[in-house]
């Protein structure tokens, strides 16, 4: 296939968004809407709710927890096949599920089975539209990100309704054929070439001030190493470990860490605002109200925050952008213990909802900008990975905090300041990375050498022209954390 020296921003780049859009909406949106299977379970296999409750739990967190595998099957044989298999293996597990004859029937089938085949749809459909959009990556972004909101809204009423007309069996059966159209979202992931997926060599090689002997003492330096690859125009040695080498930058590190505080801190709102209001006075309706305008501002906060870090003015400030979403979510769960009825609720759900929507959208974007289009369906594979155990962990550590003590104050409190510590971390990552730089700058003015930025983020300096040959010093202080001479 032809070779393209960018995404294009465009064209066939469109039906990607649109296939990532419905991969959402099968993927995310069928996950929430478990929830509503749970009074049904419960009265069926006379279960307790904490029993009935780790189905839901299962399916997050295998979601989650199986996206490398996802990203490893998308790029050793392709993005379609991969999206086209999880499909059948969700199907396949909701299909199994509505002849469940046992809660530990259901943890196989809906949670383990159904889980994994979302995994292997959900990290590669996000890379793709990364793959097709730059310019307008977060508009994008945005867009197909807004599948989960939306499928939420339209779903949640329609299980509802096969399930008073076909009992949960039927509504099973039917979601399983449902989520057969994951196959056709994989058709439409068509693959594209682009000319930074075939750089495999650092940039420093092919730079003009590099002298050609050091060029040669470079590559030779480089063979069978895991984290310096030297390529001139054939291939010099073959690293299995180079899809992952973004794990050594200390930026994707930081933003690793960071969202195991963020994913803590968000997963259990979405349990217990409902219960919360309800014990606050508020009615049943008006609590169902509540997620009712989550969902809708979520996708109102997927586009229109896609599409405002997409202007001039704010595009080279979408870090900064993702992390004030993120603690301003923080803040809302802060001051969600004093909101005691529903005039004041209301407005918690819109300023949530929005930042949610904001800050997931974000998320592939802020990736994409840390490691590099190449890398960004391993990283996103990764990334996703990292929201497992924090899915699978805090609710029910929010549960015993409310049954301890006795109000849902220190389980918001926590995840507050798990979400704000997480915008804070990226704060502080980014004003030490900029005082680096600056101290770095100044270095290279002081001892008369001259800064080149590789294009993969490393700083090289090079020392002017009056030295000897021989006392020709490269330095390397690049993202991954290691320097070459």
């Amino acid at each position: 296939r032809a070779q393209h020296p960018g995404p294009p921003d465009g064209g066939w780049g469109w039906m990607i968004v649109a296939g990532c859009f419905l991969v959402t909406i099968c993927t995310r949106a069928v996950t929430r809407c478990i929830s509503i299977f749970f009074v049904e379970f419960q009265a069926y296999f006379g279960q307790d709710y904490a029993r009935t409750a780790w189905i839901h739990s299962i399916v997050d967190c295998a979601t989650m927890l199986c996206a490398p595998l996802g990203s490893l099957i998308s790029n050793r044989v392709s993005c379609q096949v991969g999206i086209m298999l999880g499909g059948l293996l969700a199907s396949t597990g909701l299909i199994l599920s509505s002849f469940a004859t046992s809660l530990e029937h259901l943890y196989l089938s809906l949670g383990v089975l159904t889980g994994l085949g979302f995994a292997l749809c959900y990290s590669p459909a996000i890379a793709m539209v990364g793959k097709y959009f730059n310019k307008r990556k977060a508009l994008a972004y945005g867009i197909a990100m807004s599948g989960s909101g939306i499928g939420t809204f339209i779903l949640a009423p329609v299980v509802q309704l096969l399930i008073e007309q076909f009992s949960w069996h039927g509504a099973l059966l039917i979601l399983g054929g449902f989520v057969l159209n994951l196959c056709v979202c994989g058709a439409l992931m068509r693959p594209i070439a682009l000319k930074e997926d075939h750089k495999t060599a650092p940039e420093f090689l092919e730079q003009d001030y590099v002298p050609e002997a050091q060029k040669q003492d470079l590559k030779r330096m480089s063979i069978c190493s895991p984290l310096i690859k030297a390529w001139s125009h054939e291939c010099l040695c073959y690293c299995p470990w180079k899809e992952y080498d973004f794990l050594l930058m200390p930026g994707f590190m930081v933003l690793a860490v960071s969202v195991l505080f963020m994913a803590y801190g968000c997963s259990p709102l979405f349990v217990y605002l409902v219960p919360y209001a309800l014990s606050v006075g508020v009615s049943h309706h008006q609590a169902a109200f509540l997620m009712s305008i989550l969902g809708v501002i979520d996708i109102i906060g997927n586009i229109t925050f896609g599409w405002l870090t997409d202007r001039r003015c704010l595009k080279k400030h979408r870090y900064f952008c993702y992390l004030f979403a993120v603690g301003m979510d923080g803040l809302c769960c802060l001051f969600l213990p004093v909101l005691q009825n529903f005039p004041l609720l209301v407005p918690f759900s819109f300023t949530f909802g929005y930042f949610d929507g904001a800050y997931v959208t974000l998320i592939p974007v802020v990736t994409a900008d840390v490691v590099g289009t190449s890398s960004l369906s391993s990283a996103l594979g990764v990334m996703y990975f990292l929201h497992a155990i924090p899915y699978l962990v805090s609710p029910p550590v929010a549960g015993w905090l409310v049954d301890t003590t006795g109000s849902y104050t220190a389980s918001f409190l926590v995840c507050g300041f798990s979400m704000i510590f997480s915008s804070m971390l990226l704060c502080f990552a980014r004003v030490a990375k900029k005082i680096k730089k600056t101290h770095l700058q100044s270095l290279t003015n002081d001892t008369g050498t001259k800064q080149h930025i590789w294009t993969n983020g490393a700083i090289a300096y090079s020392v002017t022209a009056e030295l000897d040959q021989k006392d020709v010093e490269f330095l390397a202080a690049d993202t991954n954390g290691y320097s070459s001479r």
